[in-house]
C-alpha cells in the first residue's frame, strides 16, 4: 500500500535533501482558456495483455492509498498514464510532457537537483528537469503560505517561514519521490474563437521534485517529465484556478485511444447535454453509486452495498485505467451471461486470469451489451466491440474479476478506459456531479464563455509533433471559461 502525505518523523531528512529555500513574491493572476496537446501513449500498436494488467495493478495501489493521508498529488508517470501533454512552463517556457490523470491532484515534475530522475524516455520525447532559476517567474512556496498549511492539514512541526513548502511520496514497493512547491507560469494555446487559439498562460503551485528512489528513477523506459492532476482536492490545477476566480470548477474529456482524437475542456459544456450522478461523498476519487448491472435484457441480481468496502463507497471512475474491474459476486455471472450467447465457443485462459477465444463474425450482432445503471436514471452502455480486444488471433474480455485481486483491491469497482471510450465525460465539480453520453470523440463541443455569454466550438484535431512520437497525436482542447463578475466586465 502506497503512504502518501508529508510524514513528519522524515521530515527532518527531507529538509536536508531540498535545502533551505527563501519564497519570493506572491502568485501572479493571468486570466487563462486554451489549448493542451495531448498524446495517447497506447495508440497505434497493439500493447499485450500483460503490459496492460501490470500498468492497472500499479495504478490500483496508487489510488487506494489516496484515501488514508492528506496529501494529494500520487502520480507516478512510470508508465502508469493512458495520457499525457506537452505544456509549457517558465519564463521563457520550456516543454514538459506530463500525464494527465483525473486519478491525481497535484501538477508535478522532475526538477534540475534531482539526481535519480530519467533523463530519456522510450516515448520519443524530449524529458527537461525544471530549474526555478532558469525561469524569470518561478516562486518559491513556503511553509507559511496557505497552500502549505491546506495541502500539509496544518502547520508542519521544523517548517518556519523562510523555508519552502516540502512533500514526500512513499509508495508501499519502497519507491519515493520528494521535493518542494513553487509556483510559476504554465503555457498554452487560448482558445480565441471557434476552434481558433492564441498564447495564453496561467500562474499554478506545483510540486518541484528534487530526489526519486526506486521504480521511479532512471530505469524506467516509459518515463515522462512528471504529472498534470485533475483530481478532486484543492491542489489540483483546475481547483487552484476555480478558487482564484478565474474558472468554473468543472473540465470534461472525451479521449479516443484508437483513432487518436480527444477533446478536453474546462469550463461549462453546453453541448452535447450530459444527464448527471451525484459524487459520493468523502471519497478522494470520482466515486459514484451504481444500482444496477444488465447484460442484454436481464438484470444481475445484487444488492446496491456490494459496491462498498470499508471506507470506500461506491464505484471508482478513472480515464487512466485501462480496463474494468467488477466484484466477483458481480463478475461471474455477467461473463457467464455474456459466454452464453454463443455456447460453442471454445475458451481459452491467457496468462492464467484472461478468459479468450476465436470469433471471426460480428461481435455486437453476436454478444449483449452491457448496461450499469447509476442513481437519477443515469445508465453507461458497454458495447461488445468494447469490452472484448484482440489478442494474437483470438478476442479476450476486458472485464476483471476484482475479487481475486490482493486484500486491498479485493472485490473493488473501478470503470477505466474500457467503458470511457467513445464517451464524453463531464465532470462538475461546483455540483459535486458527473455523467457522460456517448460521443464521437474526433468532432467538436459547444463551450459557454461566461465573461461573454458566447458558445464557442472547442474540437479535436491531429498535430505533429516536432518529436516524431511513437504515440499518435491527438489534441485535447482546454477552455478555460471565466466569471464575468471577477473580471469587473
Amino acid at each position: 500500500m502506497i503512504l502518501r502525505g508529508v510524514i513528519s518523523c522524515h521530515y527532518s531528512l527531507l529538509l536536508l535533501l531540498i535545502g533551505f529555500l527563501v519564497v519570493s513574491s506572491s502568485i501572479t493572476r493571468v486570466l487563462s482558456w486554451g489549448v493542451i496537446h495531448v498524446k495517447y501513449k497506447f495508440a497505434g500498436s497493439q500493447r499485450s495483455i500483460v503490459d496492460l494488467k501490470v500498468h492497472d495493478s500499479v495504478r490500483q495501489v496508487r489510488i487506494l492509498a489516496g484515501v488514508d493521508l492528506p496529501l494529494g498529488g500520487s502520480g507516478r508517470p512510470d508508465g502508469l498514464g493512458l495520457y499525457y501533454a506537452r505544456i509549457g512552463i517558465g519564463t521563457p517556457s520550456k516543454d514538459y510532457y506530463v500525464q494527465v490523470d483525473t486519478g491525481s491532484d497535484i501538477m508535478w515534475v522532475n526538477c534540475i537537483q534531482c539526481k535519480e530522475c530519467p533523463r530519456r524516455s522510450s516515448l520519443g520525447i524530449d524529458l527537461t528537469l525544471y530549474n526555478i532559476e532558469d525561469s524569470a517567474t518561478g516562486k518559491l512556496v513556503s511553509c507559511d503560505q496557505d497552500f502549505c498549511y491546506a495541502i500539509n492539514g496544518g502547520p508542519l512541526a521544523g517548517c518556519t517561514a523562510n523555508m519552502s513548502c516540502p512533500y514526500l511520496e512513499i509508495y508501499g514497493d519502497g519507491s519515493s519521490t520528494a521535493g518542494y512547491f513553487v509556483n510559476d507560469i504554465v503555457l498554452y494555446d487560448r482558445v480565441s474563437g471557434d476552434l481558433k487559439t492564441s498564447s495564453a498562460n496561467g500562474s499554478v503551485i506545483f510540486g518541484c521534485g528534487a530526489t526519486q528512489s526506486g521504480n521511479l528513477g532512471s530505469s524506467n523506459e516509459e518515463s515522462l517529465d512528471g504529472i498534470l492532476g485533475f483530481g478532486k482536492a484543492n491542489s489540483s490545477m483546475i481547483s487552484q484556478l476555480a478558487s482564484s476566480g478565474k474558472v468554473k470548477n468543472m473540465f470534461a474529456h472525451c479521449l479516443d485511444g484508437v483513432n487518436g482524437g480527444g477533446i478536453f475542456a474546462i469550463g461549462h459544456v453546453v453541448r452535447p447535454k450530459v444527464n448527471m450522478t451525484p459524487l459520493v461523498p468523502n471519497q478522494p476519487h470520482y466515486n459514484v453509486n451504481m444500482t444496477a448491472v444488465q447484460v442484454g435484457h436481464d438484470f444481475l441480481s445484487f444488492t446496491p452495498d456490494i459496491f462498498d468496502s470499508g471506507d470506500r463507497q461506491g464505484v471508482i471512475i478513472d480515464s487512466g485505467t485501462t480496463l474494468a474491474y467488477l466484484p466477483e459476486m458481480v463478475y461471474e455471472p455477467l461473463v457467464s451471461k455474456i459466454l452464453s450467447r454463443q455456447p460453442d465457443l471454445k475458451l481459452q485462459t491467457i496468462h492464467d486470469e484472461y478468459t479468450c477465444f476465436q470469433y471471426s463474425k460480428s461481435l455486437d450482432e453476436a454478444f449483449p451489451n452491457v448496461t450499469f445503471h447509476f442513481e437519477n436514471s443515469v445508465t453507461l452502455k458497454v458495447y461488445p466491440h468494447e469490452y472484448l480486444f484482440p489478442y494474437n488471433g483470438l478476442w479476450c474480455i476486458g472485464w476483471q474479476n476484482s475479487g481475486m485481486q490482493s486484500r486491498d483491491r479485493k472485490n473493488m469497482t473501478l470503470l477505466g478506459d474500457l467503458v470511457l471510450s467513445n464517451k464524453l465525460v463531464l465532470y462538475d465539480l461546483e455540483n459535486q456531479t458527473i455523467g457522460w453520453t456517448e460521443y464521437n470523440c474526433s468532432s467538436s463541443i459547444q463551450v459557454l464563455d461566461e465573461r461573454t455569454g458566447t458558445v464557442h466550438l472547442v474540437g479535436s484535431q491531429n498535430i505533429s509533433s516536432a518529436c516524431h512520437l511513437n504515440a499518435w497525436s491527438i489534441t485535447v482542447l482546454i477552455l478555460l471559461a471565466t466569471l464575468l463578475h471577477f473580471l469587473g466586465c
